[in-house]
């Protein structure tokens, strides 16, 4: 049976519509209003080509059947109270069990310590209060059948373990709850990745990439990964396919009205071999990145002009594949300014089983895509919004391997 054509969701968070193209054909296949992804929390793969996201605005976990789609049927397949803003958004590997952090929203400090577990099959939820801060969260399976929600605080910096069941039973309230297990860690830590087969939890720090191993004790700290190189990681990739955690390492001037002259450096590690792969993307704004078929695709944000860079992403020594120039954006980053504040921004979006990649053109309504193999531009989706602050994407194949269990 030949292999449907991938599914690209497309969301305008401030504008309040999702939809669903059918690619590389271009055609919009089912749309959502009212609907506010959470930025930060981004896009959560589930098995059987769903998806979840939480709506900021209306304070729910949305799972979509993108399936439903190409029938018509109903593209909602479970909306579940949660509490917002949603900082971060994981799974574990059945997809059956979420968990959803809280965050800054538009504050200038932590203000919330509410975190939301979700049992998905029981359409269950329930909320409880843990820490005010920015955390972030993996769930860990565990040999009695139950996952461990493991969330990572930032300062103090810390892993803190507590059981998904006893979280989902601790009844009304928002009731406070106290970890079984943790670990120190820096106050800086920021990013999360999980590796299933091991048992393993991974954080970006200043420092390095710090691990620890879930077993019978709690956590069990391992050596930190060194990066290696100018600047450090502020986020974390898991490829399941070939096993390597992913990052970009931001150096450079630490005033962020510098931006032009932060360095960004690809960071890939095999978490089986040990071995260490840098490859350097040039100077700008690197923000977050993708996995397709074939390559890692980042997006570089620069006065001088945007591109889309393409990694190899099985080679044993990556390197970069292909440099295509981006259309500009009017409200771009410019000199002497931050590159988050009031300025438009790119979204990436791939999947490991399809060779396509998008990139959004924030303020302009337009989604460009490309082969992940070449590079070559396969076409452009016009929305009827802006996607101002570059919405969010999703690139969803049929039958494919290989997602995190961390919402992007």
């Amino acid at each position: 049976m030949p292999t449907a054509d991938p599914l690209l969701l497309v969301a305008d968070h401030v504008a309040g519509r999702v939809s669903v193209f059918d690619v590389p054909d271009g055609t919009e296949l089912a749309t959502l209003t009212g609907r506010h992804v959470s930025e930060h929390a981004g896009f959560l793969h589930l098995p059987r080509g769903r998806v979840a996201f939480v709506d900021d605005l209306g304070g729910a976990l949305v799972v979509l059947d993108t399936a439903a789609a190409r029938t018509g049927g109903a593209l909602e397949e479970a909306v579940i109270p949660v509490a917002t803003p949603a900082e971060h958004l994981a799974s574990d590997v059945t997809g059956q069990r979420l968990a959803v952090t809280t965050g800054l929203g538009p504050h200038e400090t932590p203000w919330s310590d509410l975190l939301t577990v979700v049992d998905l099959p029981g359409a269950q939820s329930t909320r409880v209060r843990s820490r005010v801060g920015e955390p972030g969260v993996t769930l860990v399976a565990r040999r009695d059948g139950d996952a461990a929600v493991v969330l990572r605080h930032r300062e103090p910096g810390a892993f803190a373990v507590h059981g998904h069941t006893d979280l989902l039973r601790a009844g009304p309230g928002c009731p406070r709850v106290t970890a079984e297990a943790g670990l120190p860690l820096p106050a800086d830590a920021h990013g999360d990745a999980h590796d299933p087969r091991h048992g393993r939890v991974f954080t970006a720090s200043g420092e390095g990439v710090h691990r620890a191993r879930l077993d019978a004790r709690g956590l069990t700290a391992e050596e930190p990964l060194p990066w290696g190189a100018e600047g450090r990681g502020w986020f974390l990739r898991f490829d399941t396919t070939h096993r390597r955690l992913w990052s970009c390492l931001r150096g450079g001037p630490a005033d962020p009205a510098h931006w032009p002259e932060w360095t960004n450096t690809a960071w890939c590690h095999s978490v089986d071999s040990g071995r260490t792969a840098h490859v350097e993307l040039g100077p700008g704004l690197a923000f977050r990145m993708a996995l397709s078929r074939t390559s890692a695709a980042f997006t570089r944000v620069h006065p001088d002009g945007d591109e889309l860079i393409l990694v190899s992403r099985g080679a044993q020594r990556p390197r970069v594949t292909a440099r295509v120039p981006l259309p500009a954006m009017s409200g771009a980053p410019r000199r002497g300014g931050t590159p988050w504040d009031g300025v438009q921004r790119r979204a990436v979006a791939a999947s490991p089983g399809a060779d396509v990649v998008a990139v959004s053109r924030g303020g302009h309504g337009e989604v460009h895509l490309f082969d992940g193999v070449d590079g070559h531009r396969t076409g452009t989706l016009r929305l009827p919004t802006p996607l101002d602050e570059g919405g969010r994407l999703a690139v969803v194949q049929d039958g494919s391997t290989g997602h995190d269990t961390v919402g992007h």
